[in-house]
């Protein structure tokens, strides 16, 4: 293949592997013609214009959302299809039981087929980019082909895209991920979405949503970078990164890893109450973090992704008011309805439905409708430049240091407001067992929990036994490990109702958590933990009694003890790969439990008779 040219007629990269490796898709795909995408504006504003004369984007009301498009998905292709991803590593151990599994050779062979001749008629797009700052030791490089410009368009918001990656990747390294994508005809029997995690590839077929087809995202930035970072000694981990500035200036960087439902964007974009006048929260990222250990022995986080692509249905000003500022501008709106003037709506928007909209089908709806004007997975995808509260650091090349990691999940009972583990290990468990109740709609009975270790059940590329062992390993060069602790935003009381008011208010608990990473602030003891003591957590101008904030903040040793029980049966569901350390650690718990809880029934501990 002769080596690519720009739009200004400059040679892209003369990289033989790379030009082999797109050669060679482009015979298994046989497109009609290939594009390499070099990032440039010209380039967007020329694919713009022609996703829009395609149908592929429309643009909506400039006047109110200047350079903002809708995009509508094919109705079948709405959402990350848990059931149709693989990971194809030589054995099925090797993947693990979280996994769904596929032997290399089968899949390669299965995709392969459905790949052939998969571009013909349509256009193959090159798209180089890099996850993590240009130039950091953080970073990886990625290409992924694919036939959808929709993805093109994305991936430009999502990466640092174009001629940059190839500087970096140069004219000699093999170093980068392989990606193919193509959407096929979109149909739910030709969906797979496979990682070769020992190749260091990603095979897409059949999909066009932004989580089965950015392959940058979870595929690589989660599944294919779990598996380097056990394999180069670093995490890959599904969490959010905050920067809390206090008004004296000091800045204290927290991890956070939340399942769905939990209000992770919301978390990453807080703004603090009218009580925390100089205070501010800092996004440096609201998905993802890589996460190395620095020369100084602390934990360093950058975020790999360049935007967002978060959810809308419940993003409005109460919930997420930089969040909105962030989508007025320069977005691209996935199956959100709109208005008849052109601009967007979702369900929990701030303002009630309009008489009259287009439903993200396309159909005229209408206020009183029992079907969803926005799909409840409708999405944007905004450049993370957008943000008003990004870190000036967001895309610093060395990342920031992590004080404090924190694991939430939606929990009605037992997991208190904020706990903090005693030590490394204890954190891990609190990782490990992480988990949040299903509702009706998704198990047919309310209150069961499903676990979701690290937030990273669906985004493990490996073994979840060893992955849990290469975090207890991490440990070993952590001269200084960042605290790290749990929290429940959603406990309620016997009536069903929230103890905690959350959003903004939750800045409440982040504080103690910071003063409790730099050793300002004390707790009280726990079998699991530290919780905080009455007035620990600052409640003034806080119209709350002080019996739900205890009662948020309280360890009840029965409700531990049947948790701990449904812990076991998880761990024994994961096999033999499983830390001892980890279920010594549970049946250390509920030893403790034991104790306390005899303790309180012996007779010496009873009132003494009048």
């Amino acid at each position: 293949m002769q080596p690519p040219i720009d739009h200004s007629g400059k040679t892209l990269t003369r990289n033989q592997r790379l030009l082999q490796w797109v050669q060679d898709t482009a015979h298994l795909t046989k497109p009609d013609r290939v594009i390499w995408c070099d990032g440039s504006k010209e380039e967007e504003r020329r694919l713009t214009e022609e996703a829009v004369s395609l149908g592929v984007l429309t643009p909506l009301n400039q006047q109110k959302l200047p350079g903002c498009y809708l995009h509508r998905s094919n109705p079948n292709d709405v959402a990350r299809v848990e059931q149709l991803t693989f990971i194809c590593t030589p054995t099925r151990e090797q993947a693990g039981p979280t996994n769904n599994w596929m032997a290399p050779d089968d899949a390669y062979a299965k995709v392969g087929a459905l790949l052939d001749g998969s571009m013909r008629g349509r256009t193959m797009y090159v798209v180089p980019y890099v996850m993590g700052p240009l130039g950091s030791a953080h970073s990886k490089i990625g290409v992924e082909i694919t036939d959808s410009i929709y993805v093109v368009l994305n991936m430009r918001v999502m990466t640092r895209m174009g001629r940059a990656a190839l500087q970096m990747l140069g004219d000699e390294s093999d170093d980068f991920n392989r990606g193919v994508h193509s959407t096929l005809d979109c149909s739910p029997e030709r969906r797979y979405i496979c990682h070769f995690p020992q190749d260091n590839t990603i095979w897409s077929v059949g999909s066009g949503y932004g989580g089965n087809v950015l392959l940058g995202k979870k595929c690589l930035a989660l599944r294919i970078g779990s598996y380097l970072g056990r394999k180069e000694g670093w995490l890959a981990e599904h969490m959010l990164i905050l920067g809390v500035e206090s008004p004296e200036g000091e800045m204290t960087y927290v991890a956070a890893a939340f399942p769905s439902a939990c209000g992770k964007t919301n978390f990453a974009m807080m703004i603090p109450p009218k009580r925390f006048k100089g205070w501010k929260i800092w996004t440096v990222g609201d998905d993802i973090a890589w996460m190395r250990v620095g020369d100084d022995g602390r934990l360093y986080a950058v975020n790999p992704e360049a935007g967002y692509f978060g959810v809308a249905p419940g993003t409005n000003v109460k919930t997420n008011a930089n969040g909105v500022k962030m989508i007025s501008h320069d977005t691209i709106f996935t199956n959100v309805a709109t208005t008849p003037d052109g601009d967007v709506w979702w369900e929990g928007k701030d303002d009630e439905a309009p008489e009259q909209l287009t439903d993200w089908l396309g159909r005229p709806w209408r206020r009183g409708s029992p079907d969803k004007a926005a799909h409840p997975n409708a999405r944007f995808t905004a450049p993370a430049t957008n943000n008003p509260v990004l870190s000036k650091v967001w895309d610093d090349p060395e990342g920031v240091p992590i004080s404090a990691i924190v694991f939430g999940g939606r929990r009605a009972t037992t997991i208190p407001l904020v706990m903090q583990a005693f030590n490394w290990m204890n954190g891990v468990f609190f990782g490990a067992t992480l988990g949040s109740e299903t509702t009706a709609a998704a198990a047919g009975k309310t209150g069961v929990v499903r676990r979701d270790p690290f937030a990273m059940l669906p985004f493990c590329g490996y073994d979840m036994g060893q992955y849990f062992a290469h975090w207890l390993a991490m440990q070993a060069r952590l001269a200084h490990p960042p605290k790290v602790f749990l929290v429940n935003w959603f406990r309620k009381d016997a009536e069903g109702r929230f103890l905690w008011p959350g959003f903004g208010e939750n800045m409440r608990v982040l504080k103690w958590i910071v003063d409790r990473a730099r050793l300002r602030v004390g707790g009280q003891e726990t079998p699991l933990g530290w919780v905080p003591k009455a007035g620990d957590l600052d409640l003034s101008g806080l119209d709350i009694p002080h019996e739900r904030v205890d009662e948020a903040t309280h360890f009840d040793l029965d409700e531990w003890r049947s948790e701990l029980e449904s812990i076991g049966e998880f761990f024994a569901s994961l096999g033999p790969t499983l830390p001892r350390l980890l279920e010594l650690h549970r049946e250390m718990a509920l030893e403790r439990i034991k104790v306390m809880s005899d303790a309180r029934t012996a007779e010496w501990a009873r009132p003494a008779a009048q």
